[in-house]
């Protein structure tokens, strides 16, 4: 795997005894059967990027859980970042990254993707992105933890948006590439401790296997474990839980980000409001309408993340407020306005013009820093598989994720993905493709005698309340114990239903993170500890990795 001077230590697998290594029951004489070249799961930002560097000779499989449009990746809203102004320097975007790291991120990846960017955003706006502009030239912004101009933006504040329009109608082009929108991934198919695709249902449909010489992983993150969040609906944490089981390396799961900027008002979903706000000088004010953020940082509200989150639930506490505001009262209304479009007629809906009125915020889930281990190659632990984007743990953010830097990652790594996988198709496995022998053991029929919204409601509550901004031993402890019930009874069930499966997969990923987050007795970086306030590089300086044993 990854060549580097920081160690991997294992953790012990205390649930293998409940997980199946397969969700559903097979059975390969009753089943659909499938072929292709190259199987993608995903169809955010690093699936469809992937599929662009597929030799035009060979058969592209994407999948999709929901509509094409409907991924984490669509939902950016800040930008893209890329050393673009002449003034800027590589070193300096490498730097930026390394600092919010926490002392934990691979440099060598660092500098690969920091490299790439500028021809990776070029491609992008070749096939069709439109970036905002200002007479001619790209309009570059700034956000917290970036030295220098160098966030590409479009529609204002729906970069993402933009971005996957003009992705999906590229992709669509290419005849070689089939998608299968509204089609759930349950496990990836492994023979011989290698990939050879995956398990997959339509809605309402019966399993089918899907036969691939190669596979991709993109499925993006598990925000959806935590009550708030602002992923969407979708972002279950599948790509992490099937990769689990199929025996892949997870790495760094202790280090969910946590957005600092979350709207905050009853009845509303948790819309994320966007670092751009911050970079266009948005301050940060309590309940007293008191600018604290220079209580707790020199670079106010442009400092890290984490730093910013953190702040933030201390001075809720200090107030004993359940939000604190952002203002742009101060700024060219006409301006704020026609920056932030998207976030203007959000807020406008609850009464509020952003241009005058304080913006209720508080931090929620937003990006997944840990996953799937994978190398430079993006190649991961289990032949056959590769992985790009949020499911990954690739080096690149270390312990804090510097923003703007995730839609980034999807376009670096997914082209490495898909150029490593479209190679691996073509000259290592040229024998036709076959069915090979699936053992699909001891799930129990589900009789419907536990509610699954329930449970999940009640995993999502204690993850947020306990594995959340700030975490100690004792809430640890209440959560792996009550895990750990829920898993006995729930992980071993064919529950033979998108809604079961992805409660299965939510369990599966919560448990790994609160045993991660038990384990790293010290803060660094999205992961903070009360009991352990500060970071120690002499004891964990180091990655923390879980891999399924069989029982």
């Amino acid at each position: 795997m990854l060549a580097s001077s920081i160690p991997n230590v294992p953790l012990l697998q205390p649930w293998d005894r409940w997980t199946n290594r397969y969700l559903t029951h097979l059975d390969p004489k009753r089943c659909g059967h499938f072929f292709t070249d190259v199987l993608i799961i995903g169809g955010g930002l690093a699936g469809l990027r992937a599929a662009h560097e597929i030799d035009p000779d060979l058969r592209t499989l994407i999948l999709t859980k929901d509509k094409l449009e409907e991924s984490n990746s669509t939902y950016a809203q800040g930008g893209i970042a890329s050393v673009w102004d002449p003034e800027d320097r590589f070193d300096n975007h490498v730097q930026d990254t390394l600092i919010a790291g926490g002392d934990l991120c691979e440099p060598q990846v660092v500098e690969t993707v920091v490299r790439e960017a500028p021809d990776r955003v070029a491609e992008l706006i070749r096939w069709g992105t439109r970036f905002d502009q200002h007479d001619g030239q790209i309009v570059l912004g700034r956000e917290g933890g970036h030295s220098h101009q160098r966030i590409l933006h479009a529609l204002g504040d729906a970069t993402g948006k933009e971005i996957m329009r003009a992705m999906i109608a590229h992709t669509q082009e290419r005849p070689n590439t089939e998608i299968c929108e509204e089609t759930f991934t349950i496990d990836l198919l492994t023979y011989e401790g290698r990939c050879h695709g995956a398990v997959a249902s339509t809605r309402g449909g019966k399993p089918f296997l899907i036969w691939a010489k190669e596979t991709v992983l993109c499925t993006g993150g598990c925000g959806q474990v935590f009550r708030e969040s602002t992923n969407p609906r979708v972002a279950t944490g599948d790509g992490h839980a099937l990769a689990f089981r199929a025996g892949a390396v997870m790495r760094d799961m202790e280090f969910m980000q946590f957005h600092p900027t979350v709207l905050y008002i009853a009845g509303s979903s948790r819309t994320l409001i966007t670092e751009a706000i911050r970079g266009d000088g948005a301050y940060l004010i309590d309940s007293q309408g008191y600018r604290f953020m220079g209580d707790y940082d020199p670079r106010l509200e442009l400092a890290p993340r984490d730093v910013v989150s953190q702040a933030i639930v201390s001075q809720m506490e200090k107030t004993q407020s359940s939000c604190v505001y952002l203002t742009m009262k101060h700024l060219d209304p006409r301006h704020v306005r026609a920056r932030f479009p998207g976030i203007a007629k959000v807020c406008e809906g609850f009464g509020l013009d952003i241009a005058v009125d304080a913006i209720p915020v508080r931090p929620g889930a937003h990006y997944m820093i840990g996953g799937c281990e994978v190398d430079t190659q993006a190649r991961t632990s289990l032949p056959g598989l590769w992985a790009a984007g949020e499911v990954t743990s690739s080096g690149l953010h270390g312990a804090n994720r510097l923003a703007s830097n995730s839609l980034l990652e999807g376009l670096v790594y997914g082209a490495i993905a898909g150029r490593n996988a479209s190679q691996g198709a073509k000259e290592n496995h040229s024998s036709e493709l076959r069915v090979l022998p699936v053992e699909s053991l001891g799930q129990s029929r589900f009789d419907g005698t536990f509610d699954l919204g329930d449970i999940r409601n009640a995993v999502r509550s204690v993850m947020w309340r306990n594995v959340g901004v700030r975490r100690r031993e004792s809430q640890l402890t209440e959560t792996i114990s009550a895990l750990q019930q829920y898993c006995s009874y729930v992980l071993s069930n064919d529950l033979a239903s998108v809604e079961g499966w992805e409660l299965q997969n939510i369990l599966t990923v919560s448990l790994q993170m609160a045993i991660a987050a038990q384990a790293r007795q010290e803060s660094r970086g999205v992961h903070f500890r009360s009991d352990y306030p500060h970071m120690d590089n002499t004891h964990w300086r180091k990655h923390l990795t879980i891999a399924r044993r069989e029982p």
